[in-house]
């Protein structure tokens, strides 16, 4: 061969092989870098880490020339226990649409933290779209060091990243269950009608302007407003709900519309958070992988007492959650319910019985019928009454028994202050203490005998004999005290301030219009016969009957007072 076509050989074989080496070094995969922090993993806002990964990565690109940077993909503040994540979604959408086929991420931690689901794209989706994935510092890269995706430590390092993450999250399970136990609010938003302490926002403190809406609410609904009645009424007066009033006062809530509707009036009506007690974790997370919510039963939730002020007394709290139980149905135009709504039943079978309106040429009354009757007149018959019978019936038959209580409280302070009375609380009260001191005694001596029985000083026999009289002597002296306790309590429940029924009804003292407040306070329930006959059963049966004993047994100062026995 002529020596220039050699030469020209030669030059064409170097020309192509430069060209297929410039063109080994063309970028071949377009980059998303992944980054990924959250609280578990000491998150301070688009924090150092988050700086350090995008060196850390940016750096790993520049330093491979086959690998363009496409774009970054940044989740800061998201857990890796889920994939929900807003640019990780976004990543997996380039993805799928072929804009990057190179995912790059600092370590697996940042991947995700969720042993399974990290197993699933790293395995089957990414694989299935050819896409190269790279943990730089793992040593993870699919595309030039395959075997480091097919060993074992790729799952057990997910294993261990996902373990890490459960244990975080019973740690903080755990420190949140305390801080709830310590009384501690945790909550993100307080209470509407409170507001988190300035210098502590683990307390909270009363919000005057909206706790007076609160107090409002009870005073309607224990006076005979429905609670439909309540929410109109708020509204109407343009009274911002919870939700728009936490926005107005600058907190980051989301706003859900600015109108009272009965759910809001009826959880307020039963949170206790109002008089003064926490009860906290009414739902959970099921788990640390999925972050969906579920409630927690009444007995596991934990309820601290007297953590903070209250706006609404323990009286009325109780007297709403009473009202809240019974069925107080009202027609959808009325905003107030009638005075016995609620408490007046049938006697036979037991259920509520309806008010029924009659409009007649000269005259219009109200009057109860059985709603069961209403329904199907072979369950049941008509018990009807009328309402205005029904309200003086009652009337004088509270009158009756406010006037028990005034005697009562008349014959209470007379026998408190009886010297002999005095002394024979006195003289209980002495051997109730001789007692106790001598049940310290012998529970001494219990203990001493074993020490005895070890030396020698007496035998097992006589350890055991000695050990069974002094148990008994312990248990005979126990139950004398408790009879003497017992006497002293009916000495106290005698008491004006230690007896609610004399307490409660007294202040009724000369009543002379029935309300619903008065019939909320007194009454249990109404039931009317089928003959019309009205059976009215009080509150605080026990109290009246521990009252009557007392007296009776000081020397029968009830004879005055009527026998009847409260029903």
């Amino acid at each position: 061969m002529h020596m220039s076509a050699k030469v020209h050989m030669a030059r064409t074989s170097k020309y192509n092989n430069e060209n297929t080496a410039l063109y080994s070094l063309k970028p071949k995969w377009r980059a998303g870098l992944y980054i990924r922090l959250s609280r578990e993993d000491g998150d301070r806002a688009e924090s150092e880490s988050v700086s350090s990964q995008r060196a850390i990565l940016q750096k790993f690109v520049d330093d491979n020339p086959e690998i363009t940077f496409s774009d970054y993909y940044i989740d800061d503040g998201w857990s890796g226990t889920d994939f929900e994540r807003p640019s990780f979604c976004r990543m997996l959408a380039d993805v799928t649409g072929k804009k990057i086929n190179c995912v790059v991420v600092k370590d697996l931690s940042r991947f995700g933290r969720n042993y399974v689901e990290s197993g699933k794209y790293l395995e089957t989706v990414f694989p299935l779209f050819d896409v190269r994935f790279i943990a730089v510092n793992d040593g993870v890269d699919s595309y030039a060091n395959p075997q480091s995706m097919n060993n074992v430590i790729v799952p057990f390092k997910n294993i261990i990243n996902d373990e890490y993450c459960r244990d975080i999250s019973v740690k903080v399970r755990s420190a949140l269950d305390i801080r709830r136990r310590q009384g501690k609010f945790i909550g993100s938003f307080a209470a509407y009608g409170y507001k988190k302490d300035p210098l502590d926002h683990s307390r909270l403190i009363i919000d005057e302007t909206a706790a007076q809406t609160v107090r409002e609410i009870f005073q309607k609904f224990l006076s005979g407003h429905s609670i439909m009645g309540i929410a109109r009424e708020l509204n109407a007066r343009a009274i911002p709900n919870p939700s728009a009033y936490k926005v107005r006062s600058g907190l980051n809530c989301v706003k859900s519309g600015t109108l009272w509707c009965d759910a809001t009036v009826r959880r307020i009506l039963k949170n206790e958070v109002y008089i003064g007690n926490l009860v906290q974790k009414k739902n959970e997370v099921i788990s640390h992988k999925l972050h969906v919510c579920k409630p927690v039963s009444e007995q596991n939730r934990i309820r601290v007492e007297n953590t903070h002020e209250a706006i609404i007394c323990v009286e009325d709290f109780e007297k709403a959650r009473a009202l809240l139980a019974r069925d107080t149905r009202i027609s959808p135009t009325s905003k107030t319910l009638s005075v016995f709504s609620g408490f007046i039943k049938c006697a036979d079978c037991g259920r509520a019985m309806q008010k029924r309106t009659v409009k007649q040429p000269y005259k219009t009354y109200d009057y109860y019928v059985c709603s069961t009757y209403k329904k199907s007149r072979q369950s049941c018959s008509k018990h009807a009454v009328r309402s205005d019978e029904l309200e003086k019936t009652v009337l004088a038959f509270l009158n009756k028994y406010i006037g028990v209580a005034v005697d009562f409280d008349r014959l209470a302070k007379l026998v408190e202050a009886s010297q002999k009375t005095q002394k024979a609380t006195v003289k209980i009260d002495e051997e109730l203490k001789k007692c106790e001191r001598e049940i310290a005694k012998i529970k001494g001596n219990i203990l001493d005998l074993y020490p005895d029985y070890k030396d020698g000083i007496i035998d097992r026999e006589q350890y055991f004999a000695l050990k069974e009289r002094y148990e008994n002597s312990v248990n005979t002296l126990e139950a004398t005290v408790e009879s003497f306790k017992a006497q002293l309590e009916k000495v106290k429940d005698g008491k004006v301030g230690g007896n609610e029924f004399i307490s409660t009804f007294k202040k009724h003292s000369g009543l002379a219009v029935l309300t619903r407040e008065v019939v909320v306070e007194l009454i249990e329930n109404i039931y009317i016969q089928a003959d019309g006959g009205i059976e009215i059963h009080l509150k605080f049966k026990d109290s009246y009957n521990a009252a009557r004993e007392y007296f009776s047994e000081s020397k029968n100062q009830t004879a005055a007072i009527d026998k009847k026995v409260i029903k």
